[in-house]
């Protein structure tokens, strides 16, 4: 116990520090470039979440809030590509190393296995509902592609539910700047969550409905 507590704790640092540093791009010259390369590196493998950085390089200058929320949407479908394709072709020679070391970032086993079963009984809509709520999507493009689902589908939930998500964070940002921060920052992730299941809920009592 005590040396899982240990871990936890070393954990939490690690995050922490590598959260200061994400932030502190949006201080400097280079935070536009950083924020692409933290969306398309979020999609596969890196902790910190591009909205860390979309929300203060959206503050700093609100006027930009399209191109901030374009940009982190191309990388970010680009990153699930990636890691899309490390599920197809590599993840059976990393598998090991990614659960060992991984799992504080939602690569274990058991996300793995729950991925996998959501995708024989939803397909579409898990990818969709990873990538617009505060669910792991780094694990769901890997499993994704271990899964084998098919590809165009992946893509096209992928491109719809990561545009929806920064847009509207970069848009609230920029309409009402830092007022909104708290509310975001309570409430968004829950909001979304909740928006994902009457959405796919919905369809389901149509399909219900035609049958």
């Amino acid at each position: 116990m005590a040396e899982q507590t240990h871990e936890q704790v070393t954990w939490w640092h690690w995050h922490r520090r590598l959260y200061n540093w994400v932030i502190h791009f949006a201080d400097t010259p280079h935070g536009e470039r950083a924020l692409f390369l933290l969306s398309f590196a979020e999609s596969s493998f890196f902790p910190v979440p591009p909205d860390v950085l979309l929300a203060p390089l959206t503050l700093g200058a609100p006027k930009k809030w399209f191109r901030f929320a374009l940009s982190c949407s191309i990388a970010s479908v680009l990153g699930g590509v990636l890691g899309y394709f490390i599920g197809v072709f590599l993840w059976e020679q990393i598998a090991g190393w990614v659960f060992a070391h991984l799992g504080a970032i939602g690569f274990t086993p058991e996300n793995f296995d729950a991925f996998q079963d959501g995708y024989n009984k939803y397909g579409f809509w898990i990818v969709f509902t990873c990538g617009f709520t505060p669910l792991p999507y780094k694990v769901c493009t890997i499993t994704a592609g271990v899964a084998g689902i098919f590809f165009p589908g992946f893509l096209i939930a992928s491109a719809i539910s990561r545009s929806a998500r920064f847009f509207i964070v970069a848009g609230l940002f920029g309409w009402k700047g830092e007022a909104i921060r708290p509310f975001i920052e309570k409430y968004f992730n829950w909001l979304s969550l909740a928006f994902v299941i009457l959405l796919v809920g919905g369809f389901a009592v149509l399909k219900l409905l035609h049958h």
